[in-house]
């Protein structure tokens, strides 16, 4: 399946951005071993409105939150890539945009990248949506299931070939649901360690992509600062 869609440019970012897969909201719900049990009643659950994107932005992690050593990186222009997606047959049903990046199709949302100590291998990215809970569940669920369905597969971006593997990895008890995967992004004898965790708090889902080290390291202020606490 090729089909052209918007990645961002360079470095660790570049492969980054394919762990932030746009998604369908329309699916069931389904059961991941990375889901974690509601910790709401489901009543309470959902009845929380959504938030507006000026809010979600204003929730994002900044310098002062993750501390020293962190730089806030300007947005970078789109890119628009023909892309290949081979060996995921899950992948190529939901579109190649689903491999590859964009954003989650939820139209309140706000994201921010930051580098750490100005190093293009130690990047955190932040992005906030919101959305009836039932919606955020769904889409979340159906790429994450895609995705780690699919252990290993290929992404052909423009003339670059870059070989992906995924696991399923344990998520820390936040939030109403949870998933979490670690990717390994290979081009040119260079692999990237990519970490994804997603966590959903009513109505508000926090995605922290990067380093796995600081993912683990903010995903809980993350949650917190975004869910209002």
């Amino acid at each position: 399946m090729r089909v052209r869609v918007t990645t961002t440019a360079l470095g660790i970012t570049a492969l980054a951005v394919f762990a932030l897969p746009a998604c369908s909201t329309d699916a069931n719900p389904t059961s991941t071993p990375s889901s974690a049990d509601s910790g709401k009643p489901a009543a309470a659950d959902q009845a929380e409105a959504p938030l507006s994107s000026a809010l979600l932005e204003e929730r994002l992690l900044d310098e002062t939150d993750l501390g020293s050593g962190y730089t806030r990186k300007p947005e970078q222009p789109a890119q628009h890539d023909d892309v290949t997606v081979l060996g995921c047959p899950a992948l190529n049903d939901l579109g190649g945009a689903a491999a590859t990046g964009g954003s989650l199709d939820f139209t309140r949302q706000a994201k921010a990248t930051f580098t750490y100590n100005s190093s293009s291998s130690s990047e955190i990215s932040e992005e906030l949506y919101s959305d009836a809970p039932a919606k955020l569940s769904a889409g979340t669920s159906q790429i994450f299931d895609a995705m780690t369905g699919c252990p290993e597969y290929q992404v052909l971006v423009g003339d670059s070939a870059i070989d992906v593997t995924t696991q399923k990895v344990p998520v820390p008890p936040l939030g109403a649901e949870r998933w979490s995967q670690l990717m390994t992004f290979s081009a040119g004898g260079r692999d990237t360690v990519v970490k994804q965790s997603a966590i959903r708090d009513g109505s508000v889902l926090v995605i922290v992509s990067g380093s796995p080290a600081l993912v683990d390291r903010h995903i809980d202020k993350a949650l917190a600062k975004a869910a209002g606490r």
